[in-house]
């Protein structure tokens, strides 16, 4: 970014390495990293870029790609926690069952008046989906995202 806080294009780890060392940037954000310059640019055109994604169960892959030159500028390998929510909801699970089958009492059904709206996923599915909205959102300031591709 300049010093008005407005996106500039992206420069690579070894330019940008560079302006830190010699003290005409500053780091602004860590995640994902962002640089400061300390004086005014002239502004051009901004470049047009493309988000793509490449969902999977356990990890998935995004990356930002050059639209006019299909470089890849930034890239990255989410690591899902889906396993570790599935995990704690059986637990939260078990121990609600262990204090239901202490009462004596009859109980009615509790499962019977159940429903799931339209598009519903598990909470371990949404998870993923969360992370590479949040992933997004945290780019979408800094790049003129033009586009929002699967693999």
């Amino acid at each position: 970014m300049d010093a008005d806080k407005i996106p500039i294009s992206l420069y690579d780890a070894a330019r940008a390495r560079q302006l830190l060392d010699n003290g005409k940037a500053a780091v602004y954000r860590r995640y994902p990293l962002t640089i400061i310059l300390k004086r005014k640019v002239d502004r051009a055109k901004p470049k047009p870029f493309r988000f793509k994604v490449d969902p999977g169960s356990k990890t998935t892959g995004m990356a930002v790609v050059n639209d006019l030159t299909g470089d890849v500028v930034w890239c990255v390998e989410l690591e899902h926690r889906g396993q570790q929510i599935k995990n704690d909801l059986e637990s939260c699970r078990s121990l609600r069952r262990g204090r239901r089958g202490r009462k004596t009492r009859y109980r009615s059904p509790w499962f019977l008046n159940r429903y799931k709206l339209k598009g519903w996923l598990a909470p371990s599915l949404m998870s993923g989906v969360y992370n590479v909205e949040t992933m997004l959102r945290r780019l979408w300031p800094f790049c003129n995202i033009t586009d929002i591709h699967d693999w």
